[in-house]
């Protein structure tokens, strides 16, 4: 009979799929058998205006950290439920909170399994309670142990694990901090994390913020903003990790833009001086907003250094506050960001501990 690891968190986006990624790299390279899949999806293109779910239904993310890691369709569990206002409707006319008959093959397949089965989970421990797959349900339902990471600001943060400890009892296996100030990672350990460790909360890792991983791609800011695109359609791939509003004269702009790297720039359609300072340093994007077109040696300079040129019809504040919500709250769909999450769950988390809590055979150098 195999293990069951349960990622969880406390609240969405915090960094499951990263570590789901280091974990099941590091049992990967050592020969181990893993499984992978998410009881309840939560990233899936689906229209239900155009027919009913797939079957199996695959999560999207599954789908990429299969393709990353190589693991054959044998390997991944399929979900049992979508999260969608669509399907929360029909759970709800139901008045059913059951995860239905799946759930016992679900956990047939698991015990059959002699390798691990790591299980992401939904966003927080109470979402997925209407499908009857709250990240509870699930520890209990298929005897796992659970691991969370969490998104740690300051000695505050501990309350949502306290919480958490409070209602998985031993099942908790131990947390992974995520989204640390960089330069508080080696006092957090030193001074927080024995602290923890101390109210029996196991601490595996403390990862730093990372500006790649909260990235979003140029085409996910095209979708969000409903933009237009004038130009280097073909380059919506990029990647932008900071935002910079163009609202300054020339000669500050300019000062403020090299010290800044792959940014999306906003600024007013009015503002051409701005554009072309923008050009010049680590743009991603060009945004722009207001009345107005771009002039044409704009777009030409833009398609000569292969920027994407931008026309939304919200106003700045509006298109600000689209993109800001938009960092850190998207899927790590990326091969970069993918390899990027390797080399930080080996770097910042003791691996060699959680297996060793979850009696796995497994030796980390």
């Amino acid at each position: 009979m195999g293990t069951t690891l349960l990622i969880g968190s406390c609240e969405p986006f915090s960094g499951k799929s990263a570590l789901v990624l280091g974990i099941a790299q590091k049992l990967t390279q050592e020969g181990q058998k893993v499984r992978f899949g998410k009881p309840l999806a939560t990233s899936l293109d689906w229209d239900p205006n155009k027919g009913p779910l797939p079957q199996p239904l695959i999560d999207d993310d599954v789908r990429f950290v299969s393709e990353t890691l190589g693991l054959a369709a044998d390997r991944l569990i399929p979900s049992l439920h979508l999260l969608s206002p669509t399907t929360a409707t029909q759970r709800l006319g139901q008045g059913d909170l059951q995860a239905g008959d799946g759930f016992a093959a679900m956990r047939q397949q698991i015990a059959d399994d002699d390798g691990l089965t790591l299980l992401e989970c939904a966003g927080s421990l109470q979402e997925g309670l209407l499908y009857g797959l709250s990240l509870p349900q699930l520890a209990e339902g298929l005897d796992a142990g659970v691991l969370l990471v969490h998104l740690w600001q300051d000695s505050c943060s501990v309350d949502a694990l306290l919480a958490a400890k409070q209602t998985l009892g031993n099942r908790l296996v131990g947390v992974v901090l995520n989204a640390v100030t960089p330069g508080e990672v080696e006092s957090l350990e030193r001074q927080v994390v024995p602290a923890l460790e101390n109210l029996g909360l196991p601490v595996f890792g403390v990862m730093p913020r990372s500006p790649l991983l909260r990235s979003v791609t140029v085409g996910e800011l095209v979708r969000r903003l409903n933009a237009r695109v004038i130009c280097c359609e073909e380059r919506q791939e990029l990647l932008v990790e900071t935002l910079s509003i163009g609202a300054m004269n020339v000669n500050s702009a300019m000062e403020f833009f090299r010290r800044r790297r792959n940014m999306a720039v906003v600024t007013g359609a009015d503002r051409t001086d701005i554009q072309f300072a923008a050009l010049e340093a680590s743009t991603q994007c060009l945004i722009l907003t207001g009345a107005g077109e771009p002039l044409p040696q704009l777009i030409s300079r833009a398609e000569e250094l292969d920027v994407p040129l931008l026309k939304v019809d919200h106003d700045t504040l509006a298109t600000v506050e689209v993109i800001e919500q938009a960092f850190g709250h998207v899927r790590l769909h990326e091969a970069v960001k993918a390899t990027y999450a390797f080399r930080l769950v080996e770097e910042h988390c003791r691996l060699d501990r959680l297996f060793s809590a979850l009696n796995l055979p497994v030796h980390v150098a």
